[in-house]
C-alpha cells in the first residue's frame, strides 16, 4: 500500500522546499489534540494547555476534528493556488486560504466526515442537495459536534471562513508565535539543505533524506510514498512542493487531492520515547498487530473512532469478520470502545502503540 506521485519530465527547479507557519499551526493544533500521538511534546504541551485562557480553549473544541482526526488540507491552502507557494508569513497564509472559492473550502473542512471523493473530483456540494443530504449523514455518524459544523459549513460558508480565521489568529497570539519564532531557523535550515541536495545529487538524493519512506523509481518518472493508505496523484505545471515540520513528527503526510498541487509534508528533529512495556504485554500487542488487516485496521481507528459498521464498508470486509479482529486488538489493550447513543465507537490507543518500537528494543536488551 502506498500513495504515488506521477512526476513525468519534473525538472529539479519545479520542486520547492519551503516551511509553512500555517501548516505548522496546523500541526501545534494536532499536538495539543492528541498529545499521544507526539511523545516528544508532551510537555510543551502541557505547558501551553495549562496557559490557554478557557474561552479559547472552548473554541479549539467547537472544530478540532480538523486537525484531531485529519490534518485539514485547508492548513496547506497554497496547493489549491495555481503558481502559489508557502507565503512566510501566517497573515499571508490566511490571506490565502481566504483565495479557496467557497466550494474548495467545504470540500476541504468535510474531509472528516470521511466522503471518500478525495482523490476524484468532489460534487459542487453547495449546489448539489443529493450531495449535501450524503456529506450531513457522513457527518452525523461522526458525532453530534461534526453534524453541527457541516450544517453550519454548508448553510454559510463565509462564516465559517471567518471564524476560522479568527480562531487562528487568537491561537497565534496565545500560544504559536512564540512557538514559531523558536522552530523558524530550523525548517528554514532543514529547506536550505533539501534545496541543496536537490541541486547537487538530484531528487532521489533529496527525498531519501525527507524520509526512507519516500522513494523514486527508477525511471525517474513516479515518487512513492510507503504508507498504509493507497493515494495518486499527478504533478502538473505548478511542480511539487516539500513543506517541512517539526511539531507535526511523526506525521508523514501527502496531500493528493484532486485538482490541488501534490505536497509532501514532512517531519524533521526527534522525538524522545517513553517507558516501555512488559515482555508480556508487548508479545502480545505484536501478535495482534501482525494480521495485515489489523494493520489496514489500526490506520483508521488512530485519527478517529469507528463502528464496526463504518470500518467493514471502508475494508470492504463483512462484520462479523471486523469483530473478530476487533476482538484481538481489545485484548492486546490496542483498542478502547466507547457508547455513543446507538453506535459503539472503536479507537486505537495511539499513547500504547507510540511505546511499541521503544518497548521491543528494551525487552530486547534487559
Amino acid at each position: 500500500m502506498s500513495v504515488r506521485i506521477d512526476i513525468p519530465g519534473l525538472r529539479p527547479e519545479s520542486v520547492t522546499v519551503v516551511p509553512s507557519p500555517l501548516a505548522e499551526l496546523g500541526m501545534a493544533l494536532h499536538a495539543l489534540s492528541e498529545p499521544g500521538h507526539h511523545p516528544g511534546l508532551q510537555g510543551w504541551a502541557t505547558g501551553v494547555t495549562a496557559r490557554m485562557e478557557a474561552h479559547l480553549a472552548d473554541r479549539m473544541c467547537e472544530a478540532d476534528f480538523l486537525w484531531r482526526t485529519t490534518f485539514s488540507d485547508l492548513f496547506l491552502p497554497y496547493a489549491a493556488v495555481p503558481g502559489a507557494l508557502p507565503a512566510g508569513t501566517l497573515a499571508a497564509e490566511l490571506d490565502q486560504l481566504d483565495k479557496l472559492t467557497d466550494e474548495q473550502f467545504v470540500d476541504a473542512a468535510l474531509e472528516f466526515a470521511c466522503v471518500l471523493t478525495y482523490a476524484t473530483q468532489a460534487p459542487a456540494l453547495l449546489s448539489d442537495p443529493a450531495g449535501r443530504r450524503r456529506a450531513l449523514e457522513a457527518a452525523a455518524s461522526r458525532g453530534p459536534q461534526q453534524a453541527r459544523f457541516a450544517r453550519w459549513l454548508l448553510d454559510d460558508p463565509p462564516g465559517v471562513r471567518a471564524w476560522l480565521r479568527r480562531f487562528l489568529e487568537d491561537c497565534a497570539a496565545a500560544f504559536f508565535d512564540d512557538a514559531w519564532s523558536r522552530l523558524r531557523p530550523q525548517l528554514e535550515a532543514d529547506a536550505r539543505h533539501k534545496t541543496e541536495l536537490l541541486r547537487r545529487k538530484g531528487l532521489a538524493e533529496a527525498l531519501a533524506a525527507v524520509s526512507p519512506a519516500v522513494t523514486l523509481d527508477g525511471t525517474g518518472a513516479r515518487i512513492t510514498v510507503d504508507k498504509l493508505t493507497d493515494g495518486h496523484a499527478r504533478v502538473a505545471a505548478d511542480g511539487l512542493l516539500l513543506v517541512p515540520t517539526s511539531l507535526g513528527r511523526p506525521h508523514l503526510m501527502v496531500l493528493h487531492r484532486y485538482g490541488w498541487q501534490p505536497v509532501l509534508h514532512y517531519p524533521v528533529g526527534s522525538p524522545e520515547l517513553a517507558p516501555p512495556a512488559s515482555v508480556e504485554e508487548l508479545t502480545l500487542r505484536m501478535a495482534a498487530l501482525s494480521h495485515p488487516v489489523r494493520m489496514r485496521l489500526c490506520r483508521h481507528l488512530a485519527r478517529s473512532a469507528y463502528t464496526t459498521g463504518e470500518l467493514a464498508q471502508m475494508h470492504g470486509l463483512s462484520a462479523p469478520e471486523v469483530s473478530r479482529h476487533l476482538g484481538v486488538l481489545k485484548k492486546a489493550g490496542l483498542v478502547t470502545t466507547r457508547r455513543r447513543g446507538r453506535y459503539v465507537l472503536h479507537q486505537l490507543d495511539v499513547t500504547v502503540v507510540a511505546r511499541l518500537g521503544s518497548d521491543f528494543l528494551e525487552g530486547m536488551l534487559r
